[in-house]
């Protein structure tokens, strides 16, 4: 099965609004590109799978836009889980990404929309926690590998 990334964003303020980009150029200094949160760490990146996120938009009985969660990265084609903490995410020919751990759902999607951080809960719908390994520009539809 092909993993593809679907979509990018960055928040340029804490609390602030996600907003949606083409592409990006992804660095150990900053993560995402003027990405508040981008400063080197085992949060530096976080990534959801486009499955994960209609399975809990399911649970809720709602179409929600993805940026609801607040991630860096939507990819398609793969659901994460606990086996793929240490692999390496690599997007396109540079960038390269390593899951550090659970995107845990915070109070922040309950906000968002009632039963959200609940449906975000199991089975690591939340997505994953990244660092950045390797800087690299990025772009829509550009292939995914995990290993």
């Amino acid at each position: 099965m092909t993993i593809t990334l679907e979509a990018i964003a960055y928040k340029t303020a804490k609390r602030g609004i996600m907003k949606s980009t083409f592409c990006a150029n992804v660095t150990l200094e900053r993560g995402v590109e003027n990405d508040i949160f981008g400063r080197p760490g085992k949060r530096q990146v976080t990534v959801m799978s486009k499955q994960q996120w209609h399975t809990a938009c399911q649970k809720i009985n709602s179409d929600l836009d993805w940026l609801t969660r607040r991630a860096n990265l939507l990819i398609s084609g793969y659901e994460f889980s606990a086996a793929d903490v240490g692999k390496t995410i690599t997007i396109g020919t540079e960038l390269k990404l390593q899951i550090t751990g659970e995107t845990d759902p915070c109070k922040k999607m309950q906000q968002a929309y009632s039963g959200l951080e609940q449906a975000l809960t199991p089975d690591w719908r939340g997505g994953v926690t990244c660092r950045v390994i390797q800087t690299g520009l990025i772009q829509l539809d550009d292939s995914v590998k995990i290993d």
